[in-house]
């Protein structure tokens, strides 16, 4: 009785695993088309150089040293602190500009307002690269070509993407607990400090998450501002020029870019259930 007992778990436990991938079968298909790239580049970049240019896909033998040859032939350290300084302050900078916007877009009422709101999605849909060259002859005439601050500075003045965002979610907080903060004797800066901001932290953090993966992976405004001064090339330069001077050694390139790739996913990673949370949420009230 005890055999055939186990015998129907074993089958029950089978048909509901058969269920469970038959039901997200389309999830899964695409998991294995999204993470396979990522595999291959793990792959190769453990390989010998001879090794990553034939048909294999498994390494012969494991190469760990290729990420330390990486920091002999780069200046890795430098591009990275360069990194880290636009990423920074750039995220710094735009949240002190967006969220006061996104505040006097969602919660105050004002002449223009609705002006002012399309004038952002206009910008949001307008190409960095029509405005490239004013941008680029007022910054040379600052003197502050090949340097970061071009990329930097333009965050104090708001992000037409994050300001939209932030709204939209800023939107779904009742507008009973502002008006309540009101009565009590809060000003607008107090009800944004003290009552909106810590209830907007999904979406806030969500923005956050969103200019840090923007300014990380940033290859065309570093390389317009930067790429006359090596001094302060990002992470983003400094793979592409290392793909440029070691182009037939796929295995350090393929290091290279985990190493770039990697503090994106670490932050993805910890900061995931904010950044869905902050997302799902926007929009919900509009």
């Amino acid at each position: 009785m005890t055999a055939v007992t186990a015998v129907r778990r074993g089958t029950m436990v089978r048909e509901s695993w058969l269920i469970v991938v038959a039901r997200n079968s389309l999830a899964i298909a695409a998991a294995v088309i999204f993470v396979t790239p990522f595999v291959f580049v793990v792959l190769i970049s453990f390989m010998t150089s001879d090794q990553a240019l034939t048909s294999n896909l498994w390494p012969t033998t494991w190469h760990p040293e290729n990420f330390v040859t990486i920091f002999t032939k780069l200046p890795v350290f430098d591009y990275m602190v360069n990194t880290v300084v636009y990423v920074v302050l750039a995220t710094v900078f735009m949240l002190l500009s967006s969220v006061p916007a996104a505040y006097a877009l969602a919660k105050l009422r004002w002449r223009g307002e609705k002006t002012v709101f399309l004038v952002i999605i206009c910008m949001m849909m307008l190409p960095p690269q029509v405005v490239t060259v004013p941008l680029y002859l007022m910054w040379s005439n600052a003197g502050l070509t090949g340097t970061l601050w071009p990329l930097i500075l333009p965050m104090l003045a708001g992000d037409a993407f994050s300001i939209f965002l932030l709204r939209q979610f800023l939107l779904t907080i009742p507008d009973s607990i502002v008006d309540a903060a009101r009565i009590d004797g809060c000003g607008e800066w107090q009800v944004l400090l003290r009552v909106v901001a810590p209830m907007a932290r999904p979406g806030i953090a969500a923005t956050a998450i969103f200019q840090f993966f923007y300014a990380w992976n940033d290859y065309y405004g570093p390389l317009l501002y930067t790429s006359e001064n090596q001094a302060n090339w990002t992470l983003s330069i400094a793979l592409s020029q290392f793909k440029s001077l070691h182009h037939v050694e796929w295995n350090l390139i393929m290091a290279a870019t985990l190493l770039v790739m990697a503090p994106v996913i670490i932050v993805f990673f910890f900061a995931q259930k904010a950044f869905v949370q902050g997302v799902t949420l926007t929009g919900v009230k509009g």
